[in-house]
């Protein structure tokens, strides 16, 4: 099954791609390589997006964030490739978790970004990673991921 199928068959909307919000573009091709600018998490009815995780936001609203921040991702993706068919695989993620000092779970918040990857690409959303922890993100956002995409 190719990734646009999957989008449809899990029910998937993707928004809007989101436009950049300082100096910067979302993303830039290199040859085969998508690198996707740090994105927040979509808006979503009855999710709770902004906070720190740890003391505003639990682990599993944290990890509903990173899903969410996943579907802004590939909107990105989509808008800069005209199709998710063109992704080969996810190269690397590096996730960001606005978190109190105290959380060490971050991985567990990030794998809502890698869960979803790996339901639109199979195995081959499955890539390198990076999950660290953060004081603050911009707007109090509760998770900030970039991406690294092999394309076609």
């Amino acid at each position: 099954m190719n990734p646009e199928e999957s989008i449809n068959r899990l029910h998937i909307q993707l928004p809007p791609p989101p436009k950049p919000v300082a100096n910067y573009v979302t993303s830039v091709r290199v040859g085969n390589l998508l690198y996707v600018s740090g994105h927040g998490p979509a808006p979503a009815e009855g999710a709770r997006t902004t906070g720190k995780v740890g003391k505003d936001l639990t682990l599993e609203e944290g990890y509903r964030a990173a899903r969410q921040t996943a579907l802004n991702l590939l909107a990105t993706v989509r808008a800069a490739l005209g199709t998710l068919d063109r992704v080969e695989r996810v190269v690397k993620i590096l996730g960001m978790v606005n978190c109190t000092p105290e959380f060490t779970d971050h991985p567990k918040v990030v794998n809502g970004c890698s869960d979803l990857l790996v339901e639109v690409f199979g195995e081959n959303g499955r890539g390198a990673r990076s999950a660290v922890g953060m004081n603050s993100l911009p707007g109090a956002i509760a998770t900030e991921i970039e991406a690294i995409f092999l394309v076609r």
